[in-house]
Formats: C-alpha cells, sequence, structure tokens
C-alpha cells in the first residue's frame, strides 16, 4: 500500500496509460479522481470501485484552466489534500507530413500536451506547497528525446514537457514539490492502436518493438508502474527528471537490429 492515505488526480484516464494508473494508485491506497474528455472515465472508476478501490470520474478539458483549478480545489474539499498529480492526458495529432502542418495544428497539439501539464502543475504546487508537498508526474515521450517516435507537433509538445518539468522542479525549489517525468516508448493504447491493428492486420505484428533490446512494445501497466514509483515515498529524492520507460529505445543510435554499427 504504497499510496496509502494519498489523495491523487490522474488525467487522461479513459484508457490506456491513465486508466491503468488509476487503477494502480487505489490498489495502492489512493483515492483517486480520474480525469478525461472521454465519457469512458466513468468505466475507468467502475473498475476501479468494482476492484475495492476509491474513485470519482470527472469529465474535465485538462487543458482548461478554470476546470482544473475547480477539481484541485474538489480534491481538497472533499479529500482533504492533495499529494499526487499525474498529468497524463495527451494527443497524438497525425503524422501531416511537414511542410503540410498549419499553426492551428500545431495550437490544438501544445494546448493539451504541453499547456495541460503546465496547467496541472501550477494549480497543483499552489496547494501542495503549503501543506508539504507532493509528486506531480507529467507525460513525456521517448518522442521529446530525439526525431523518429512521432509527428512533429507532438515530438515538440513531449520536449516541451521534458524542459516543464525541469524548469519547475527549479520553481517549486524548497516546496517539497517534486516534478518528473516519464518518457514512454511504444506502448499499446487508445492513441497507438491505429499501428497495432494495420501491424495485425498484415500479419506483421511480431515485429512491433523490434528496434528496442526487449524487441517488444510495452504495456501501459508496465509505464503505469513508474507512475507509482514516482508518486510514493519510494522517490523521495527523485525530482526534476525524465525517466524513459521504452524497452531501450533510447539507449542506442540507430542500427540494424542484431548487428553492430
Amino acid at each position: 500500500m504504497r499510496l496509502r492515505g494519498k489523495r491523487a488526480i490522474v488525467t487522461g484516464a479513459a484508457s490506456g496509460i491513465g486508466r491503468a494508473s488509476a487503477a494502480l494508485f487505489a490498489s495502492e491506497g489512493a483515492t483517486v479522481i480520474a480525469v478525461d474528455v472521454a465519457s469512458e472515465v466513468e468505466a475507468t472508476a467502475a473498475e476501479v470501485k468494482t476492484a475495492g478501490g476509491v474513485c470519482l470520474a470527472r469529465k474535465i478539458d485538462a487543458a482548461d484552466e478554470a476546470a482544473v483549478k475547480s477539481l484541485v480545489d474538489e480534491c481538497v474539499r472533499e479529500f482533504g489534500g492533495l499529494e499526487v498529480v499525474f498529468a497524463n492526458a495527451g494527443i497524438g495529432g497525425g503524422l501531416v507530413p511537414f511542410l503540410d502542418l498549419s499553426a492551428s495544428d500545431w495550437e490544438r497539439v501544445l494546448r493539451v500536451n504541453l499547456i495541460g501539464p503546465f496547467i496541472a502543475i501550477k494549480q497543483a504546487s499552489s496547494h501542495m506547497k503549503a501543506h508539504g508537498g507532493g509528486s506531480i508526474i507529467c507525460t513525456a515521450s521517448v518522442a521529446g528525446l530525439r526525431s523518429g517516435a512521432g509527428g512533429t507537433p507532438y515530438s515538440a509538445s513531449k520536449a516541451g514537457v521534458i524542459s516543464l518539468v525541469q524548469t519547475a522542479a527549479n520553481q517549486l525549489a524548497g516546496t517539497g514539490v517534486r516534478v518528473n517525468a516519464i518518457c514512454p516508448g511504444l506502448i499499446e493504447t487508445g492513441m497507438t492502436r491505429p499501428i497495432f491493428d494495420m501491424a495485425r492486420a498484415r500479419g506483421s505484428e511480431k515485429k512491433i518493438g523490434q528496434l528496442n533490446p526487449l524487441r517488444r512494445a510495452g504495456q501501459p501497466i508496465e509505464i503505469a508502474r513508474m507512475a507509482l514509483f514516482l508518486a510514493s515515498d519510494e522517490a523521495s529524492y527523485v525530482n526534476g527528471q525524465a525517466i524513459a520507460v521504452d524497452g531501450g529505445l533510447s539507449s542506442s543510435h540507430p542500427v540494424v537490429p542484431g548487428r553492430l554499427a
């Protein structure tokens, strides 16, 4: 019960990493508010409750600052505090060729993927710093580390998340608020499902993830476990970090699998 007595908010919790994290946090003792713009977030809360956990569902836009402030206020009012926020909500934005991208394409992706985590950090830390600190976790991506893992606006937004957690951790120095990011590799979620569906349709499913040393894709629970660590007191000295959970993909320059460069 590594989160016993803690109150947590998880965004992007209607499916994938967010749903897995909400369920895992609750199973480890946290009271959880699961947040998403999609109505499937209700199913996440129901699943957690069926397993014996405490979870509320809220249909909220994680990039709407007024809504997020109200959510933090609700958590504090109803449950007595807030110690953990997992700012996981994000969108892919598609794979539009660079020269065909518009400013509105960029604005849409940056609003959710980068401004959303900023709002989460701002609103959560405003409470946490006055009550002994807390842990804020943001979902970045290996696409934010280097090119080749996503579209241009998506990759830039995730690079921004990495810079954001580093900057925020230092801006919040001395408050007890820790801010970290997770950089997932290829994980089977709602956002990446088309990749997996296409591979299965053409019989090349076994090739998914072949470029990382583990030679497989990841599952949402494997990211949720890292989020649990960062949320817990076990990570009390981890701050301002972007941790890759990618099967080792980001450990290497591009090479032909099985051969030395």
